[in-house]
């Protein structure tokens, strides 16, 4: 984002809070770095510096508001731009980050299939720091939010944010913020309201405007069943992941809250080690990092009534989700959410939550892939179904294929289009959930065709329901293609 200060202070005088996360504001005078809506006296013009990310302003020597908190403001969305390679090692960093995991810059070169120093080179020039500053920014932030909202001791939160010791965390912490992690805990434990099961609840910002109602909907339309729940603004489900090797089970609560631009999470203590890989696939699913200001002048493309703040639901498990599109191929979403429950019911971990609607976890790529065909057969599920959902288990089970966010797009598409089952259509709709890919665009589907058919201006009739017509009328809508997907879904699920 190139930043006009001129442009940038008014963005901060009127606390504009489409700018949220896009620039910070350096002041001088204090040494700290606020979001455009901190709620603190506007400092004066000739005193703001202002930056394009939190890691420019760090390392530029400001360290971060507490009452605003910067470690909360929405991130950047990727898209599949010419600085995708600089964007995928970002996301790359932050899922390694949020898992707790360490990734050197050797091993996040060659999972890019670049050198180091050509990695070097293209972050600087698309972030304005190193990889390595970066990381550091990212793993302090963190630890500042679990500080701040949690009671996990110390410790804890310097192993969950990625630093290899206590010592070397307090140093970071003590050399980037000028105090110690102790004073910032003692400072935020009267807003710390931890239960014995349940984490209190942490805090995410997005940008505005949001359609809550097609957002919400959509994952009330698909949910399970025991695995997930939504009621008002509020999303509730059960959750397992991978820590260490060992596996972690329990429950979220995402609320929103409209008129402070935030999700409160609250999660039960058995996540309290992936917290921040948790928040990050927070970010995900509710697609909180999206810019409005991007997308939406381009969904007034589509030829239907303009509804604004239309999300990309992302994917709380990259299998469940491909699991779900495998099931939903040529049926309605109804008759894919019974068979989807017919699965959970038959192979689900039971689970035991304070909410009387959450009762299992979804089962995972090793119980369907070790599963017997008959077995998933007699739930209705017909044999090329078993098959493919047999081959996708065991081809993420053993680690052939990751379903992630950062995980690398055309290799991804291939290994997915090479499974028995899995065709263009399918393998679109998983990269759009799972991978989070803005201009995914499932040509071939039955709802984009319907909605699109009749609408096109000029078309005729039979060319309206051709899918070339369609991809061709689509070309206007990139790079969030998949955006309008799911502004075009909403369409057609609403007028039935």
């Amino acid at each position: 984002m190139d930043l006009d200060p001129d442009a940038a202070y008014l963005a901060l005088k009127a606390r504009d809070a489409r700018f949220d996360g896009r620039l910070f504001v350096g002041v001088t005078s204090t040494g700290v770095y606020c979001r455009p809506v901190c709620r603190v006296r506007t400092p004066r013009r000739e005193n703001c510096r202002f930056f394009a990310s939190r890691a420019l302003a760090e390392a530029a020597a400001f360290r971060p508001c507490m009452k605003c908190r910067p470690e909360i403001a929405p991130g950047l969305s990727h898209t599949d731009s010419s600085r995708s390679l600089a964007d995928s090692a970002a996301s790359l960093i932050e899922n390694a980050v949020h898992a707790g995991d360490s990734l050197p810059l050797t091993a996040l070169a060659a999972r890019l299939g670049v050198t180091d120093r050509h990695l070097r080179r293209i972050f600087m020039a698309a972030h304005g720091v190193s990889p390595l500053a970066y990381l550091s920014t990212q793993r302090l932030l963190l630890a500042k939010q679990l500080l701040t909202d949690t009671d996990q001791p110390v410790a804890q939160v310097a192993l969950a944010s990625g630093f290899e010791s206590l010592r070397r965390f307090n140093a970071a912490f003590v050399e980037r913020y000028r105090f110690q992690p102790t004073q910032l805990r003692r400072e935020g434990a009267p807003a710390r309201r931890s239960r014995g099961d349940a984490v209190s609840p942490l805090r995410l910002a997005y940008r505005p405007p949001i359609d809550l109602g097609a957002l919400l909907g959509f994952f009330e339309r698909r949910q399970m069943q025991g695995v997930e729940q939504v009621e008002g603004l509020a999303l509730r489900r059960t959750l397992a992941w991978q820590h260490r090797g060992r596996p972690l089970r329990g429950w979220l609560e995402l609320r929103f809250e409209p008129a402070r631009h935030e999700v409160h999470v609250t999660a039960s203590a058995s996540l309290s080690p992936v917290l921040g890989a948790v928040l990050q696939r927070v970010r995900h699913v509710l697609d909180l990092d999206a810019d409005p200001t991007q997308v939406d002048p381009v969904m007034a493309l589509l030829p239907l009534p303009l509804r604004a703040g239309t999300r990309l639901p992302g994917a709380w498990c990259g299998f469940e989700t491909a699991v779900r599109v495998v099931l939903g191929q040529q049926v309605t979403v109804k008759a894919a959410r019974t068979l989807v429950q017919r699965l959970v019911d038959r192979f689900g971990t039971p689970l035991d939550t304070p909410f009387a609607a959450l009762t299992h976890v979804f089962p995972d790529a090793a119980t369907l892939a070790a599963a017997d065909p008959e077995a998933i057969g007699t739930l209705g599920i017909v044999r090329q179904r078993v098959k493919a959902l047999q081959a996708l288990a065991a081809a993420v089970a053993e680690g052939s294929i990751a379903l992630h966010r950062g995980a690398p797009l055309a290799a991804t598409l291939d290994a997915l289009r090479a499974l028995p089952g899995i065709g263009e259509w399918t393998a679109q709709v998983i990269a759009m959930r799972a991978l989070a890919w803005p201009d995914a665009w499932p040509a071939t589907d039955i709802g984009l065709i319907n909605a699109l058919g009749a609408s096109a201006p000029g078309a005729p009739r039979h060319l309206g329901r051709d899918a070339r017509h369609i991809t061709a009328l689509a070309e206007r809508w990139r790079p969030w293609r998949a955006y309008a997907v799911m502004r075009l879904w909403h369409f057609v699920e609403n007028a039935e």
